[in-house]
């Protein structure tokens, strides 16, 4: 007798590196392996909008990504993989508009569209897919925004409007609590901020007038999310299926949405990649295991599609053999477990219910508050949202400080064996092509002498017209990409229309240690005393400057170290990501600061610190030590101390207030005063 087995969810893997070529095959190598649908990882340049000769892009091409500068990469990225068949993520938001035309474009002509075998329309019909498109977020946690949120949520308006028409089967947006969780939220504020951000989107369509009634139900029915998931599976399960409950009250009530099915929460997943450690890295298999329970156990709230982080991402770049790990780790529970065999099996749970109704309870309340403000866009403006985040972080990285939250091989439980996955570090992770930026930059090139310039300049300025007028931007985004625009003319001409935007860092009134024990009153006096001791003067102060080089967003871990960092009794200067070398050396001379600390996770640590010690040594001031943090191999470390480093920093290196006593010694050493 076959047992009926539910239908299994999407199997994705996130990836993209080093060069479109090397980045399809990668995509055919996965999906030989069972995986069932794409999610695509665009380097920085391409999601901020920089072509890679930008001075911005130096060091980050091809880093966290592929670069797609034109439609000739977008052709090579997707080579042999028909598009019309294929269910395709793209991690991608301020330039998503951009990025869906070329895609389109690309389709258009697998399809046959040049060659009269098909038109536009039906080749857009069979598309589905997803772009990230939240832009929200991005102002909270994940810093790839480009404009201001007035001009970002008109991008996303104009996106939807224009998919529900004549991209039926694609969902033009996926609401992303997952950068929300990274950034330290709540599963309170995970599910309130999501809302917030949803609720800010739906109001935008609906107003702009591009969408009728009859068809708000579809664009509902369109509208995706994108969670995380932690470790703790039982809250997980629960979270989700307060999600479900509170999507299903506001599209009814609020949006008057009658069809069940427009209702459904429909999501995706990566499982927390914010949980994985550096230290005894194979104990990541287990979580990731657990993480994603807490989506696929619930049948009433099981994600749509699945992407799991690899164990040593912690470490660096993934290998291909940790990713096909990650996908065996889904293909196990769909195929040999009985999971899919059975109706929610969490119904009826008095505990379940308890739990839900209790984040369901407090997402209204955080909701209400935010909409009281004016909605998810002042909440932005105001720092609200930021500051509340960077708080919670502070107080879960306490926790984990004082023990109170234990972390398996960090905080608890550390002695170890020698692991054979790490032996040879080096060799335990994947390192992008060094010439990935070299490569893409005589693409762009060549891309360059080959277009008729002319029409380019027609399709730009038509692109600024109409971004003046307010027309829908689609037409014109297409009409770039078929013309041979690049991704830095397409949002450098936006740009100068639509200015651009720093958001709210969040340190000044984030919440930091409520109560200092020992070893914080400890490096406080160390501070007060080696401060007074330079000034030479009572109440004089160190002066630390906390800087993120490049394009790198991800500024979760410099927001903390600020915070700790003022709670010691440094006075700190951060400004913000997406920094030049130059910009951070000029601040340094400004503020005539004791230390500079450099957080970078996008792996270009190896350009753009030199950039900055050379830059220091330049303006005279080559004695001020340098730190550095981020996702760094151990041997570069070691090459990033001989070329004068003080100290370099892992996610292994968890105890903040352990870090700052050693920024202390690091001051002390440099000024000979020890």
């Amino acid at each position: 007798m076959t047992v009926q087995k539910d239908r299994p969810w999407v199997m994705r893997t996130y990836a993209g590196h080093s060069t479109a070529e090397a980045s399809n095959a990668l995509y055919r190598t996965n999906l030989a392996k069972g995986q069932t649908g794409l999610s695509v990882a665009f380097d920085l340049p391409t999601q901020t909008g920089y072509d890679p000769d930008s001075p911005l892009a130096r060091g980050e091409v091809g880093k966290v990504g592929v670069p797609v500068p034109h439609l000739g990469e977008m052709r090579k990225l997707f080579d042999q993989i028909p598009l019309d068949e294929m269910n395709t993520s793209m991690t991608i938001n301020a330039t998503a508009m951009w990025l869906l035309a070329m895609y389109q474009v690309v389709a258009e002509e697998q399809g046959g569209v040049p060659e009269g075998r098909a038109t536009p329309e039906e080749v857009a019909a069979k598309l589905a897919g997803t772009t990230q498109n939240d832009i929200i977020k991005e102002y909270l946690s994940r810093g790839t925004y480009v404009f201001p949120p007035e001009h970002s949520l008109r991008l996303i308006g104009d996106m939807i409007a224009y998919t529900v028409h004549q991209i039926p089967k694609w969902n033009p947006i996926n609401i992303c609590s997952y950068h929300l969780q990274e950034a330290g939220a709540t599963p309170v504020q995970e599910i309130a901020y999501a809302m917030c951000t949803a609720i800010a989107v739906l109001d935008q369509v609906r107003n702009s007038g591009q969408v009728s009634e009859e068809d708000f139900e579809k664009v509902v029915g369109r509208i995706s999310f994108f969670v995380n998931a932690g470790v703790r599976f039982i809250e997980e399960t629960c979270k989700m299926r307060a999600f479900v409950e509170l999507w299903d009250e506001i599209t009814r009530e609020r949006y008057g949405v009658q069809d069940p099915k427009m209702r459904r929460f429909r999501y995706g997943v990566q499982v927390n990649s914010l949980g994985l450690t550096e230290a005894q890295p194979e104990n990541n298999i287990q979580r990731i295991v657990l993480e994603m329970l807490g989506v696929t156990l619930s049948k009433k709230a099981r994600a749509r599609a699945v992407q799991l982080p690899a164990w040593n991402e912690a470490l660096g770049l993934p290998r291909p053999w940790d990713q096909q790990w990650s996908l065996r780790l889904q293909q196990v529970l769909a195929f040999e477990s009985d999971l899919l065999e059975y109706d929610d099996i969490f119904d009826g749970s008095p505990v379940i219910e308890a739990k839900v109704k209790e984040l369901v309870d407090g997402a209204k309340a955080e909701i209400d508050r935010v909409q009281a403000m004016g909605g998810a866009i002042a909440a932005v403006d105001s720092g609200y949202m930021k500051q509340e985040l960077v708080s919670s972080h502070a107080a879960r990285r306490g926790r984990i400080e004082a023990g109170e939250e234990i972390i398996v091989g960090v905080n608890k439980y550390e002695t170890t064996e020698p692991s054979p996955l790490t032996a040879n570090l080096d060799e335990a992770i994947m390192t992008a092509d060094p010439k990935a930026e070299e490569a893409a930059i005589a693409s762009l090139e060549a891309w360059k002498a080959e277009r008729d310039q002319a029409r380019v300049d027609e399709a730009l300025r038509r692109l600024a017209e109409d971004a003046k007028s307010g027309v829908n931007l689609m037409e014109a985004t297409l009409a770039a990409a078929r013309a041979g625009a690049t991704t830095g003319e397409w949002a450098g001409t936006l740009r100068e229309v639509f200015g651009e935007f720093r958001a709210p860092t969040g340190v000044s009134g984030a919440v930091g240690v409520a109560e200092a024990g020992a070893e914080l009153t400890t490096v406080r006096e160390a501070v007060r005393k080696t401060g007074e001791e330079l000034s030479g003067n009572p109440g004089g102060r160190l002066r630390l400057l906390v800087g993120k080089p490049g394009l790198d967003g991800h500024s979760n871990g410099a927001e903390q170290v600020a915070v700790r960092a003022r709670d010691a009794g440094f006075e700190v200067i951060y400004q913000g990501i997406r920094l030049t070398p130059e910009q951070i050396v000029a601040a340094a001379v400004a503020e005539d600061v004791h230390c500079v600390g450099l957080s970078i996770l996008s792996g270009s640590h190896m350009e753009l610190v030199p950039a900055v010690l050379e830059g220091l040594r330049a303006q005279g001031m080559g004695d001020v030590p340098v730190i550095v943090g981020g996702i760094i191999p151990d041997s570069d470390g070691k090459k990033l101390v001989e070329m004068g480093v003080a100290a370099v920093y892992t996610p292994k290196d968890f105890g903040l207030t352990e870090i700052m006593g050693g920024i202390v010694r690091v001051i002390r050493r440099a000024n000979g005063l020890d």
